[in-house]
């Protein structure tokens, strides 16, 4: 408890507020309250672990591009969806644990690295040390700072990220709340998630471009096509129109049975054909018209990062330490 105290000293009052919140956690919607000092709640870790820390080569075309987004995965996370493809470190978490300023200097290595951009990957119950690490870093990076997220998200929590994160990579995974209760144990998840991602736009209001088609600011929101729920997949849509007709869509097709689920049938088989290119003629037919699509290939164990301990704590040893 001592040690929590001497840190919250140090830190700008909103930050220092959450961190406070770390004693009876919630920081999240799940609002665990529980001392993630000495446990862990929902999201299954207490202080900040690593999972992965290289180039991801397969993102979207203005994220990846031919340099390669420079990924760090953190461990744990706080809506675990029963078909999640990281469930290695989401579900059953693993990593190293860092410190505010190692994190910091991760970001410079993959920039020193050449990577497009710095890809942070389920980071929302880390948010309060992440916005510290931005606050060290930033001033030393030359490239955009991209929020990969989940969307289950406390807006209070969002704030902290005001002027650090540049892009803003969202998930909007179901509008049923029966749907999201079955699959991931939130019925508010669309309510948590849409006002969320109103509030990166907020934050992120115009999306801009660099002259090699990379996304310097902005906000693309992700949806994961499943099997059987086209319909709920029409009615994220019909949503994001809200946000605006311009708004950036992933639509993606990827979804594989990453592992077998004896409770919910559907998601033991890929996603079909006419699902995909129905959910795709929905969203023309609706006036979205800025859209990343994925072929069918994509649903495939290929694509999935690694997750090494051992490789983290190897670049945690040999990345330059500006501040650690």
């Amino acid at each position: 408890m001592f040690l929590l105290v001497v840190w919250t000293s140090r830190l700008d009052k909103r930050v220092a507020k959450i961190y406070t919140r770390f004693m009876k956690c919630t920081l999240c919607p799940r609002n665990c309250n529980i001392d993630r000092n000495a446990t862990s709640g929902f999201c299954g870790v207490g202080d900040v672990t690593v999972s992965r820390i290289a180039c991801h080569a397969w993102e979207e075309p203005c994220i990846s591009g031919t340099k390669g987004s420079g990924t760090i995965f953190f461990a744990g996370c706080n809506l675990r969806c029963r078909f999640c493809q990281n469930y290695d470190i989401t579900v059953s978490p693993h990593g190293v644990q860092i410190t505010v300023e190692q994190l910091a200097d991760a970001m410079l290595y993959l920039q020193d690295k050449g990577m497009a951009n710095i890809n942070l990957v389920t980071a929302s119950h880390f948010v309060p040390q992440l916005a510290e690490a931005l606050k060290k870093a930033k001033p030393l990076l030359h490239i955009p700072v991209v929020y990969n997220t989940s969307s289950y998200e406390k807006v209070e929590a969002l704030k902290l990220l005001d002027g650090l994160v540049d892009v803003y990579l969202p998930d909007l995974k179901f509008c049923s709340s029966q749907l999201s209760a079955q699959l991931a144990n939130a019925p508010d998840y669309f309510q948590v998630a849409t006002d969320a991602i109103k509030e990166m736009r907020r934050q992120q209001p115009q999306d801009q471009f660099d002259k090699e088609g990379y996304i310097t600011k902005g906000v693309i929101v992700r949806h994961l096509v499943l099997p059987t729920q086209v319909e709920d997949s029409k009615r994220i849509l019909d949503w994001i129109c809200t946000l605006g007709k311009d708004t950036y869509v992933s639509l993606m097709s990827q979804y594989f049975p990453a592992r077998q689920d004896s409770k919910v049938p559907y998601l033991n088989r890929r996603l079909f054909k006419h699902e995909y290119n129905n959910v795709t003629a929905y969203f023309e037919n609706v006036g979205l018209h800025n859209g990343f699509t994925q072929q069918l290939e994509s649903a495939t164990r290929d694509y999935l990062p690694e997750f090494s301990d051992s490789d983290v704590s190897f670049v945690l040893q040999n990345m330059n330490k500006v501040f650690s």
